[in-house]
C-alpha cells in the first residue's frame, strides 16, 4: 500500500494579510500620525461598505421571507401563516450564534464595551460574518430590533482587526474600536456627527481630544461611503416643527418624565424576559425560533411591531396615526422586542427604543393638542421629542440622543425643549436605576464600568466579603472600671454597646474614656454615659461597596464602622474596621490581577491555541447539581477546571465538588473547545442525560 504524503494547507489571505502588512511597517517604518490616519480611513471605508452589504442582506432576507414565502403561502393558509415567519428567522440565526459567535447574541454593545474593558478591544474576527448574518435574518424576518446595535458591533469588530493586523498598542486597539462604532453609526444612520459622540459618550465613555480625531475620520469616511450608495437624504422626511408657546416647556417637561417611566419598563421587560428563557430547559440554539413564534402570534393582532419600524415612526411624525393606535404600539413593541432579543435573537435596541419613543410622544402630544390647541404644535412635534427623550432614558446618553435625532430629522428648530425633555428623562432614569441598558448587561456579568473601563479596585469588594462578625460587644449598663478590664483584655480601641434585646445601642471608644477619666468621673459611671448613641452613629450596609464605607470613615477619621440591615439600623451584622479595609484592598487587587492575566492571555490565544474562559453558571444549567466526577467524560478532552469562586471564597474543584448557581467557573481549554465546554455546563437541554 502507498501512502501519500500529507500537504500543507494553503494559508488563507486572512493569515497572510497580517504578515504582509508586518512586512510593510517594519520596511516604511511609517509614523503613529501615518498609521492612525491610515487605520482610520480603512476601518471608516469598511465599515461603510459592511453597513451597505447589512442593509442589503436585510433586504434580501425580507424578500425571501415576505416576498417569496408569505406571500405563496398567504395564497392557500391565510394571513395565520405571519405567526412562523419570524420564527424561521429564527431557525437561521440560533443555531449560528450558539455554533460559531455567542457575542453575536443580543443587542451587540454591550460585548463591544466589555471587549474595550476587559480584552484590550480584542474581538474575534468571525463576529463580523456571523453577527451580519445572524442579525440580518432576524430583522429581516420580521424581528422586532434595529439595525444599529449589529452594525456597532460589525464595525468594532473590523477595527479590532484591523488593529491586531497593524500591531498596534492595547490602548490604540481600544480606540479603533471606538472608531468602527462611530462609522456603524453613521453609515446606517447617515449620522456623522451622532456616530462620533456615541463612541465617546456610550462606548468609551468618556470625551478626549486625543481619540476624538480618528474618531471623527472614521465616522466621516463611513458615511461618505454610505451616502454613496444609500444616498443623502435624512432618515426621516420631517415637516417644519415649531414651538408655539413657551408654556408648551411644561408639556415637554412632562414628557421628558413620562419617557422616562416608560424606558424604565422596557428595560426591565427586556431583561426579565432574558432571564425567563435563560432558565428555561430548552436547546439555547431553538429558543429564537420559539420567541420568533410568540412574535408572530402578536402580529396577527398588531403587525406594526415587526421589523425596525422606521416607517411608522415617520407616520407619527407627519400626523398620520391615531393617539390610542400609537399608545397601543408603545407596549406593543416593547413585548416585541422582549420576545425578540430576549429569546436570544440577534439586533440591535436603538431602533425599538425610538420607535417607543414616537409613538409614547405622538399620543402624549396629540391628547395635549386636543386639550390645549391654541398654546400647542402638531403632536409630530412631541413624537420627534419623544424619539430623544426615551432613547436617552435607556441609554443615559443625552448628547447622542439629542443629536442623531437632529441627524436623522434634519431639523434643529425644536431644540429647547429637545433638550429640556432629553436631559429631564436622563436625569429621573439615573435616579430610577444606576445603570444604563448596555452597562445593566455587563453587571448582570458581574462587570462594572465606569468610564468605559473597569471601575477602581475598592468598588469591587463589598463590606459583606471582609466585615468582622465575631464582634466584641458590651452592655450599656457595664461600668467604667469594668469597661477598662474589658478594653485590656480584648486590646481592642472601641466596642459594639448592645441593649438587652441584643440591638445596636451605640459604640465606645478609648477616646471616650479618656475623656471620661481626664473630667475625674466615678469609676461607677455607665457606658451609657459616656458612649455614643446609636442615632448618632454613621453606619455601613453589607451590600455596599469597601470605598463608600471609606468615603463615610475618612473625612471623620473614624477607626471603625457598625455594618447594620437596611431592613432594620439596630440589627447588628457586624464591624467595619480600618484592618479590614486593608484586607479589602488586597483581595480587590487580587481580583483586578485576574481579570488582567485573563486579558493578556485572551490576547494571546492565537499564539498556542489555548485560553483561559470563566463561565457563571446560572440556575437549571447543566453544571448545577452536579459533580465534576459526572462531568467529566462529557467535558473536552483537553480541559483543566481550574478554579471556582463561590460567595466570595474561591477553591479548587475536585471530583466530589458539587456545583452550584452562581458559581464562578475558571477552566483552561484549547480554543477551539471552548463553545463545546460552555455547552457542557451550561446547555439545559440535555440535563436529563446526566446522572
Amino acid at each position: 500500500m502507498v501512502t501519500e504524503k500529507p500537504t500543507a494547507p494553503a494559508k488563507s489571505l486572512v493569515n497572510i494579510l497580517p504578515i504582509l502588512i508586518q512586512r510593510w511597517l517594519y520596511k516604511n517604518q511609517p509614523s503613529e500620525t501615518v498609521i492612525v490616519l491610515i487605520t482610520s480611513v480603512l476601518i471608516g471605508a469598511g465599515t461603510g461598505f459592511g453597513a451597505i452589504a447589512f442593509i442589503w442582506l436585510i433586504q434580501q432576507f425580507h424578500k425571501l421571507f415576505f416576498d417569496g414565502i408569505y406571500a405563496w403561502a398567504t395564497g392557500g393558509l391565510g394571513s395565520w401563516i405571519i405567526i412562523i415567519i419570524p420564527a424561521l428567522g429564527g431557525l437561521i440565526a440560533g443555531p449560528l450564534i450558539y455554533k460559531f459567535a455567542r457575542e453575536a447574541k443580543g443587542h451587540g454593545v454591550p460585548e463591544v464595551m466589555q471587549a474595550i474593558a476587559l480584552r484590550g478591544g480584542r474581538i474575534r474576527p468571525q463576529v463580523v460574518i456571523i453577527k451580519a448574518l445572524a442579525s440580518a435574518a432576524c430583522i429581516g424576518s420580521g424581528g422586532s430590533a434595529g439595525r444599529e446595535g449589529p452594525i456597532v458591533q460589525i464595525g468594532s469588530a473590523i477595527g479590532s482587526v484591523t488593529g491586531q493586523m497593524f500591531n498596534l498598542s492595547t490602548d490604540r486597539i481600544r480606540n479603533l474600536v471606538a472608531c468602527g462604532a462611530a462609522a456603524g453609526i453613521a453609515a446606517v444612520f447617515n449620522a456623522p456627527i451622532a456616530g462620533t459622540i456615541f463612541a465617546m459618550e456610550v462606548i468609551l465613555g468618556e470625551f478626549t481630544t486625543v481619540y476624538f480625531g480618528n474618531v471623527v475620520i472614521c465616522a466621516v469616511t463611513a458615511s461618505i461611503v454610505s451616502r454613496r450608495f444609500l444616498g443623502e437624504n435624512p432618515a426621516f422626511a420631517v415637516p417644519s416643527f415649531t414651538m408655539i408657546s413657551p408654556w408648551e416647556l411644561l408639556l415637554y417637561a412632562a414628557l421628558g418624565l413620562l419617557c422616562a417611566l416608560v424606558a424604565w419598563l422596557f428595560v426591565t421587560s427586556l431583561y426579565w424576559f432574558e432571564d425567563r428563557f435563560d432558565e428555561w430547559r430548552f436547546p439555547e440554539w431553538a429558543k429564537p425560533a420559539i420567541g420568533g413564534l410568540l412574535l408572530g402570534a402578536l402580529a396577527l393582532f398588531a403587525p406594526d411591531v415587526l421589523g425596525s419600524g422606521l416607517e411608522f415612526m415617520e407616520d407619527a411624525l407627519w400626523g398620520d396615526l391615531l393617539w390610542p393606535a400609537m399608545l397601543l404600539l408603545v407596549f406593543g413593541k416593547m413585548l416585541a422586542t422582549g420576545f425578540t432579543l430576549g429569546s436570544g435573537n440577534s439586533g440591535g435596541v436603538f431602533a425599538p427604543s425610538l420607535f417607543m419613543g414616537a409613538m409614547l410622544g405622538g399620543a402624549f402630544g396629540s391628547l395635549a393638542h386636543l386639550a390645549l390647541p391654541d398654546i400647542t404644535a402638531p403632536y409630530g412635534a412631541y413624537a420627534l421629542v419623544g424619539m430623544a427623550a426615551l432613547f436617552a432614558a435607556a441609554t443615559q446618553a443625552p448628547i447622542t440622543a439629542i443629536i442623531i435625532v437632529f441627524e436623522m430629522s434634519g431639523d434643529y428648530r425644536l431644540i429647547l425643549p429637545l433638550m429640556l425633555a432629553t436631559v429631564i428623562s436622563t436625569f429621573v432614569s439615573e435616579r430610577l436605576r444606576k445603570e444604563n441598558i448596555y452597562t445593566l448587561k455587563l453587571i448582570r456579568r458581574g462587570i462594572q464600568l465606569r468610564s468605559g473601563r473597569d471601575i477602581d479596585v475598592m468598588q469591587g469588594v463589598t463590606v459583606s466579603e471582609v466585615m468582622r462578625t465575631d464582634v466584641d460587644t458590651v452592655s450599656p449598663d457595664l461600668t467604667l472600671a469594668q469597661l477598662l478590664d474589658v478594653m485590656s483584655r480584648t486590646h481592642h480601641h472601641g466596642l459594639i454597646v448592645l441593649d438587652r434585646n441584643g440591638e445596636l445601642w451605640g459604640i465606645v471608644t478609648v477616646t471616650d474614656v479618656d475623656k471620661a477619666v481626664a473630667d475625674n468621673l466615678p469609676r461607677r459611671t455607665t457606658v451609657a454615659e459616656i458612649a455614643t448613641p446609636a442615632d448618632k452613629l454613621l453606619l455601613a450596609y453589607p451590600d455596599e461597596t469597601i470605598d463608600t464605607a471609606l468615603s463615610r470613615m475618612a473625612p471623620r477619621g473614624l477607626g471603625r464602622l457598625p455594618v447594620v440591615s437596611r431592613e432594620n439600623p439596630r440589627h447588628l451584622l457586624g464591624l467595619l474596621r480600618r484592618t479590614d479595609i486593608i484586607r479589602a484592598y488586597n483581595l480587590a487587587l487580587s481580583r483586578r490581577a485576574k481579570v488582567q492575566h485573563h486579558a493578556h492571555r485572551i490576547q494571546l490565544r492565537n499564539l498556542d491555541g489555548t485560553e483561559f474562559i470563566d463561565i457563571v453558571l446560572q440556575p437549571g444549567d447543566r453544571a448545577v447539581g452536579k459533580t465534576v466526577l459526572n462531568l467529566a467524560s462529557h467535558l473536552p478532552s483537553e480541559c483543566i477546571l481550574i478554579s471556582v469562586r463561590r460567595n466570595g471564597r474561591v477553591f479548587i474543584p475536585h471530583g466530589d465538588t458539587v456545583f452550584e448557581p452562581g458559581d464562578h467557573i475558571t477552566a483552561f481549554v484549547r480554543s477551539r473547545d471552548s463553545e463545546l465546554l460552555h455547552g457542557c455546563l451550561r446547555d439545559r437541554a440535555v440535563v436529563a442525560e446526566m446522572v
